[in-house]
C-alpha cells in the first residue's frame, strides 16, 4: 500500500499540469482551478500529518500544538507576499495596508528581511525550529510526557494565537495577511503559478517523506522507537532521551512550517485562526485515521479526512464536526492502526 500511495502522488503531480493547462475550460478532461488549489492544500496538510507521525508514531510524543509551527511558516511567507504588493495596495504606500491604517511610520525590526524570498523562507523554517528547540528542551529535560505534554503544547499555541491577534505585534491582528499579488515578481493568480505551487507542495511532500523514512530506518530512528516503548530502559543503557526527542520535535516542527509556507500563497490568506486548538487536533486525527508509525498512513489519512470534509461541508456543513468526532472515536475503538491496519487485514 505504501508503494501504491507514493505512485498515486507521483501520478497526480504528472497529471495536474497536463489536465489543467493542456485542456481548455469546458473540456471533459480539464481540471479546474478549484481542484488544483484543493489538491495543493491537501498536499500541505499531508506534510503536517507526516511531521506529526514522526514524533507521535515513532517517538510517542503527542503534540497538540503543531498548528503553531504551521502558522508561523505561513506568516513567514505571508510577510514576503505582503511586501510584494508594493504600492498596489489600497493606500498606495510602501508599507502594508494594515500598517498604514494603524499609523505605522516604518517597518518593525522583525520585517527586516521581508523583501527577500530566500530570507523569509529561511526565517519561516528557522523561527519555528528555534521555538521548538527552546520549548522542547525545557519540556523534555523536565521529563514532561503523555497528556501533560499535549496540554502544554496546546497552551503554547493558544498563547501565541492571542499574541498574534494584537495589532501592535505587526502581524495584521485579527485580519492577518491577504490580498497577495505576486511571488518572485510573477503574478500569483495565473494558471501556471497555481499549478507550480501545487507541484512544489507535492515535491516537498515526497522530500519530507524520504527524509522521515531515512531517519526512522536509521539507528537514530530505532533508538527513538525504543524511547517510545521504554524510555527508562533506554536511559539505563546510557542514551540521553532528551537529545533524540528534541531533534525529532525540531525536525517535525520545521516540516510543519514548510507546509505552512507553501499553503499561504495557494489559499491567499493567513491569520491567527490557523493557530486555533482545533487545527492542531485535526492534524492528530489525520495521523490516527491513516495509521500512526507508518509515515505513509498519515499522508493517506490527511487526504481521506480532508476529502471527506470537502464533501460533507458542501452537502451538510453543520454535521461535519459530528462526523469528524465520530470518525476519530471509531478509529480509536475499532481501528487503532488506522487505514493502514485495515489494509493489512484485507491482505491476510
Amino acid at each position: 500500500m505504501k508503494r501504491a500511495a507514493l505512485i498515486a502522488i507521483a501520478l497526480m503531480l504528472l497529471l495536474v499540469p497536463l489536465l489543467h493547462l493542456a485542456f481548455p475550460p469546458g473540456h471533459a478532461l480539464h481540471l479546474s482551478e478549484f481542484y488544483v488549489g484543493l489538491l495543493g492544500k491537501f498536499l500541505c496538510f499531508a506534510i503536517c500529518a507526516l511531521a506529526l507521525d514522526l514524533i507521535w508514531g515513532f517517538g510517542g510524543i503527542l503534540s497538540l500544538g503543531h498548528g503553531l509551527f504551521f502558522a508561523l511558516g505561513g506568516y513567514g511567507m505571508g510577510m514576503y507576499l505582503m511586501r510584494q504588493i508594493g504600492r498596489e495596495g489600497q493606500y498606495q504606500s510602501d508599507l502594508p495596508d494594515f500598517m498604514v491604517f494603524l499609523n505605522w511610520k516604518e517597518l518593525p525590526w522583525h520585517w527586516a528581511l521581508s523583501d527577500s524570498l530566500v530570507g523569509q523562507i529561511f526565517l519561516a523554517l528557522a523561527v519555528p525550529g528555534l521555538l521548538a528547540a527552546v520549548f522542547g528542551y525545557f519540556a523534555f529535560r523536565s521529563r514532561i510526557q503523555g497528556v501533560y505534554f499535549s496540554i502544554i503544547t496546546q497552551a503554547l499555541t493558544v498563547a501565541a494565537m492571542l499574541l498574534f491577534f494584537r495589532n501592535e505585534t505587526g502581524f495584521g491582528g485579527n485580519n492577518g495577511f491577504t490580498d497577495f499579488k505576486r511571488i518572485a515578481g510573477m503574478p500569483l493568480n495565473t494558471p501556471g503559478m497555481k499549478v507550480g505551487l501545487c507541484m512544489a507542495s507535492g515535491v516537498a511532500l515526497i522530500a519530507c517523506y524520504a527524509v522521515a523514512r531515512a531517519l526512522t530506518q536509521s539507528r537514530w530512528g530505532r533508538i527513538l522507537q525504543a524511547i517510545r516503548d521504554a524510555e527508562g530502559r533506554v536511559r539505563f543503557l546510557g542514551y540521553d532521551p532528551v537529545a533524540f526527542k528534541l531533534s525529532a520535535y525540531v525536525i517535525s516542527a520545521m516540516m510543519c512550517a514548510l507546509a505552512g509556507a507553501l499553503y499561504v500563497p495557494q489559499v491567499g490568506i493567513i491569520n491567527p485562526g490557523e493557530m486555533s486548538p482545533a487545527a492542531s487536533i485535526e492534524m492528530a486525527i489525520w495521523a490516527a485515521v491513516g495509521g500512526r508509525g507508518t509515515l505513509i498512513g498519515p499522508v493517506i489519512g490527511a487526504f481521506f479526512v480532508n476529502g471527506t470534509k470537502s464533501v460533507f461541508t458542501a452537502v451538510w456543513p453543520e454535521g461535519w464536526l459530528y462526523i469528524l468526532g465520530g470518525l476519530f472515536i471509531a478509529v480509536t475503538l475499532f481501528l487503532p492502526q488506522g487505514l493502514m491496519g485495515l489494509a493489512r487485514r484485507f491482505r491476510k
